[in-house]
């Protein structure tokens, strides 16, 4: 029997089929721990659960997985629907749920989610608040530096051509005295965007600290690899997840990054294209990797001499130098990992 769920906020849609695809049932409830136990007491009613075909498990679906896993349950990310399905059948969350059922029967959805109980959720949940502010502090100096632009003369001459770090202190320092002027409103907004910026400047480095500390630690091999820093490998095991044996192989992980050549031919012409998939912030990561060793590295200087002299373009070196970068952060991702056994899901192997 196989379960597909259809997850929300607030509740859950589950339906049950046979593995003749016949439906058995459907439950919707409450997206908190005495709902999940009612599913899995629901769906142990109606037979053995042979997998749970899960919708959206790294958002709303998260808390289900986890139950569902320190149960011993076999999860399957199912993925979003068909949309071709979707027009023709329509849009309900009990449709949805018994696509998701149907998906993991038919064998398209294969996906094993992440686990999220170790340290790349950890460094996952630091870098979303180190993003966050690294944008807020973007936007404080854009905006500081668009007021100046329309302040007061005798403010405007003082501050234009001082640097970012001497502007950013004397804004700080900045007293504006009674508000009965638009210099005095003018200085209050500066002093008060630079010391956002200042605000979010020290933010930026404790997260930067703590993932210095946790990638360390999670993947030293990693961090010691040319050209990549803490960003990097954050991107990298955010990506991976703290089961990285999910990942089959490194020609898996290469195509999750988006670094996988694609087979575009046709008739007599036979070629492959750029990836244009896959997780792009990985591909983001790999790039900035790749251009650093291309300016820096001795045996990378090497290879796209000699493969310019071959006759291939900068962009197509740039390509194959990211996907040997990214298998050899696979091989250094799967050393680091805990748990290297394949994971097989009924007869899908994943």
């Amino acid at each position: 029997m196989t379960v597909g769920i259809d997850t929300h906020k607030y509740f859950h849609v589950a339906v049950a089929l046979s593995g003749q695809g016949a439906r058995l049932g459907e439950l919707t409830v409450a997206a908190d721990p005495g709902g999940y136990e009612q599913l899995l007491s629901w769906a142990r009613s109606l037979g053995t659960p042979w997998c749970f075909g899960v919708e959206g498990c790294g958002s709303y679906g998260q808390g289900l997985v986890s139950y569902l896993r320190r149960h011993d349950q076999r999860v399957v990310e199912a993925g979003r629907p068909d949309r071709r399905d979707r027009r023709e059948r329509g849009k309900s969350d009990p449709i949805d749920a018994e696509n998701a059922a149907r998906a993991v029967l038919a064998g398209t959805a294969t996906g094993v989610p992440k686990s999220a109980d170790g340290t790349s959720e950890m460094i996952r949940e630091i870098k979303i608040a180190r993003d966050t502010a690294v944008k807020a502090r973007s936007q404080a100096i854009i905006t500081l530096k668009a007021l100046i632009v329309t302040a007061p003369e005798e403010l405007r001459g003082e501050l234009q051509p001082l640097t970012k770090a001497k502007l950013r202190e004397r804004c700080t320092g900045l007293r504006p005295g009674r508000l009965d002027t638009p210099l005095a409103a003018a200085k209050h907004a500066l002093r008060a965007l630079a010391r956002r910026w200042q605000d979010l400047d020290r933010e930026i480095k404790e997260h930067d600290g703590l993932l210095d500390t946790l990638t360390a630690q999670a993947a030293p091999a990693l961090r010691e690899a040319f050209g990549i820093g803490v960003d990097v490998a954050a991107e990298m095991l955010i990506l991976a997840g703290d089961n990285p044996e999910r990942i089959r192989s490194e020609a898996a992980f290469a195509k999750l990054c988006g670094a996988s050549p694609i087979p575009a031919s046709s008739g007599n012409t036979q070629r492959h294209r750029l990836n244009w998939a896959g997780h792009r912030q990985a591909n983001s990561a790999l790039y900035r990797s790749v251009i650093v060793r291309m300016r820096f590295h001795p045996p990378t200087i090497a290879y796209v001499q000699r493969r310019t002299a071959e006759g291939k373009s900068k962009r197509e070196i740039i390509r194959c130098l990211k996907r040997y970068l990214a298998r050899e952060i696979y091989r250094h991702i799967r050393q680091a990992a805990p748990v290297l056994k394949p994971v097989s899901v009924g007869d899908l192997s994943l």
